[in-house]
């Protein structure tokens, strides 16, 4: 990933609890919390620089003397971390994420201080290894192989400026863009690290790019409409079998990012027989099934990923590229009006349940 960091281990410890004070029944204060806390523009990479050592340590509580029988809890150690973070054990089990800023989590208990119930003595805070998983938030995810042209896509219809290159290369760090509409609505789309056959296998940057995909709301597939050739060594694939492979690798990884709503923006409508390519490819789209029994079976997914626009576009000419900026903001405002109808029907439910 380059200079692109999206996991850091980090070890955190709750501060040691204060003594007590047997003779006189005093408390020792608690330790310290350790709290992880959303903060916009952070980043992992921020948090590596700032705390090289990636050790996080609360303070300790204050012992029970005769002035303060109830000794004062310790400092509790405040960690920023970026948006869109998961918080996992050493096991791999996630135990909390954060994705709006302000929100905040514990991740380390400080120790009880020594009280009649630990004959005194202090507790120790709490300790563990966990790994800051960082998942990208954007409201629409570029899917595609490499040297479908997503890289150039997002360049077109947003203010980014990713590396291109006219060779079989692939992204290897996320970019991201915003859409900016004449209401001055903005949209994020996010080009994430080009998939290969084989990513859910973990193949290439296979789990790296896939869980970022997981953090958007929608999908927009990128496909060349000559096909795609990934070296002399790899089959080549028809753009229709593209479509299959990719929605077989994401249904590989997780079920669920085949049920996110989908846009596939035909690329490459400038290059000869386009046209030609592109009415064939329609065909099989309109009914996938009759055509299933021409590709290889290993690549034919469980389900057909359903497309809610498909828009040809060419970012050599430009064609398509404003129809494609409408599409994605018409999809988008679909998709937040469904969230406000559920969001008021659940309201609705409370309400009727509380009466």
């Amino acid at each position: 990933y380059g200079n692109f960091i999206d996991s850091l281990r980090v070890y955190v410890r709750g501060g040691t609890g204060g003594m007590g004070y047997p003779r006189l029944g005093g408390e020792g204060g608690r330790g310290g919390d350790v709290w992880f806390v959303a903060q916009e523009k952070m980043t992992l990479k921020d948090i590596r620089q700032r705390y090289p050592q990636k050790r996080f340590v609360a303070g300790s509580g204050a012992n029970s003397s005769v002035k303060a029988l109830k000794g004062e809890k310790g400092k509790d150690c405040k960690v920023p971390v970026p948006l869109g973070i998961s918080i996992l054990c050493d096991d791999g089990n996630q135990i909390g994420e954060l994705n709006a800023a302000g929100e905040r989590f514990l991740a380390a208990r400080g120790g009880l201080g020594g009280s009649l119930a630990t004959n005194f003595l202090p507790c120790k805070g709490q300790k563990r290894v966990v790994r800051l998983d960082l998942k990208l938030i954007a409201d629409v995810g570029l899917v595609g192989f490499p040297n479908a042209g997503k890289s150039s896509l997002l360049s077109k219809i947003s203010h980014a400026k990713p590396e291109i290159a006219n060779y079989a290369f692939t992204t290897i760090q996320p970019e991201l863009g915003k859409i900016m509409y004449a209401d001055y609505k903005q949209i994020l789309v996010a080009d994430l690290p080009g998939l290969i056959e084989g990513a859910h296998a973990n193949k290439g940057m296979g789990h790296k790019f896939l869980k970022h995909v997981e953090r958007t709301r929608q999908l927009l597939l990128v496909v060349d409409i000559s096909g795609f050739q990934l070296s002399a060594k790899t089959q080549f694939r028809t753009a229709f079998e593209t479509i299959l492979l990719l929605t077989k690798e994401l249904e590989l990884y997780k079920e669920e990012l085949v049920t996110k709503p989908a846009l596939l923006a035909i690329n490459k409508m400038d290059l000869p027989c386009a046209k030609d390519n592109l009415n064939e490819l329609r065909k099989q789209l309109q009914n996938p099934q009759d055509f299933l029994h021409l590709v290889q079976e290993e690549i034919i997914p469980a389900n057909t990923l359903e497309f809610k626009d498909i828009i040809p576009v060419s970012t050599y000419t430009g064609e398509g590229i404003e129809e494609l900026k409408a599409c994605i903001r018409k999809s988008e405002d679909e998709e937040a009006e469904k969230e406000n109808e559920e969001y008021r029907k659940k309201k609705l439910l409370l309400l009727q349940t509380s009466e």
